[in-house]
């Protein structure tokens, strides 16, 4: 097996709130710590420089926030300085019956041999989709789950 190009990670989620405040959840580390990361230097603004920490696993990442949309984006690169990746998080707000924010993350820039890529796929997939179930759970009912924590539990 070969791969043709660079894989990317993507996961997505229809949220059933307003794109301004599931756009803020992830904006906003006071809102961003009931369902992802435990701690934050700031909040994503663009060209800021913050570090996140996840305390259940010893584990910080810096993160530099690349473009910021008010609403409906938010750029950032993360990792490791040598071989960061980019995710990408888009916020379309959708209409009808059942009216939300369509949640879009998508990853990409791993390297590796294409056994490790798609490993770092595979781990960043699931990882998105379980973010994205905890912001749903926190915005539509207002529950917090641990489901980040409990996904690789230590």
């Amino acid at each position: 097996m070969w791969l043709s190009r660079p894989p990317r990670a993507y996961a997505c989620m229809v949220v059933h709130r307003p794109a301004e405040e599931v756009f803020e959840a992830f904006a906003d580390p006071a809102v961003t710590t009931r369902f992802w990361y435990t701690t934050s230097s700031g909040p994503m603004v663009a060209e800021a420089v913050l570090r996140w920490e996840w305390q259940t696993y010893g584990v910080a990442v810096d993160v530099r926030v690349l473009e910021v949309e008010r609403g409906r984006l938010i750029r950032f690169s993360w990792g490791n300085y040598e071989q960061p990746t980019t995710v990408e998080m888009r916020f379309t707000p959708r209409e009808g019956d059942r009216p939300g924010t369509f949640v879009e993350v998508t990853e990409a820039g791993f390297r590796g041999s294409g056994d490790d890529a798609v490993q770092w796929v595979n781990d960043t997939v699931g990882g998105f989709t379980t973010v994205l179930c905890a912001v749903k759970a926190l915005l539509e009912q207002g529950v917090e789950i641990d489901v980040v924590r409990d996904h690789h539990p230590v």
